[in-house]
């Protein structure tokens, strides 16, 4: 182990290998840094995560009444979460993530952020599919779904998860919301056309956010896409 490079995690998973890992590098001083690989995919850095918290703050703004609940699909770090909790009229956070180790870290608070998760009640982690649990019939309807796994809608962690991404698997997630519900989700990248306008055919109002953010690592900015739909049709 180096100074500078430390493998905190790695473990086979159904989808490929997965590894947490902290280091530092001398150009942020001692700042510890925490990634996420998952196989071949670099998923995720606690350097840059303005995209991850512009989805729950642009997610939520988009409902004007309190006692909300809400869904996250994916936990990763915790940054969408921890935003999402930083709302005081969220009275329930359930996060969905497919991976058993990823909610071990933040039950084990090996991460930052899980001790905060873990001291708020209205928060819980859930072990499962998020895609398998859209196709099946609700269990609750929801104020908003807030999602954050793959990388875009055509760049996928899994192939089983493009059926989502299709007309017929956006409505089937659109049940799981309240008729005047939210469904919310940051893309890597610059938003694409064809994904909002696909939105458009399941939900009444929808808009796609640019989020521009300093990335530390190329010493310019970055940009990832949040898009928000309302009002299942």
């Amino acid at each position: 182990m180096s100074i500078f490079y430390e493998e905190l995690d790695f473990r086979p998973t159904p989808i490929g290998d997965l590894m947490l890992r902290r280091r530092r590098m001398p150009q942020f001083g001692d700042t510890d840094i925490y990634e996420v690989k998952l196989a071949e995919d670099f998923l995720m850095t606690s350097l840059f995560h303005e995209a991850e918290s512009q989805l729950a703050i642009k997610g939520l703004a988009a409902l004007d009444r309190g006692d909300l609940d809400v869904v996250v699909g994916g936990l990763g770090l915790g940054y969408t979460a921890v935003e999402a909790l930083k709302d005081a009229r969220v009275a329930s956070l359930v996060v969905v993530d497919f991976l058993e180790a990823v909610i071990g870290w933040h039950q084990s608070e090996l991460v930052p952020l899980g001790k905060t998760l873990n001291d708020d009640l209205r928060c819980s982690l859930r072990q499962a599919d998020f895609f398998a649990l859209m196709r099946n019939a609700p269990e609750k309807q929801l104020d908003a779904i807030l999602l954050d796994i793959d990388h875009t809608p055509t760049n996928v962690l899994h192939q089983s998860n493009t059926h989502f991404y299709t007309e017929e698997g956006l409505a089937e997630m659109a049940q799981h919301l309240k008729p005047d519900g939210v469904f919310a989700m940051w893309a890597d990248g610059a938003p694409e056309d064809f994904f909002a306008e696909r939105l458009g055919l399941v939900f009444a109002e929808t808009k796609a956010h640019t989020i521009e953010f300093n990335n530390p690592i190329t010493g310019g900015t970055s940009v990832g896409a949040v898009y928000v739909a309302a009002g299942r049709r």
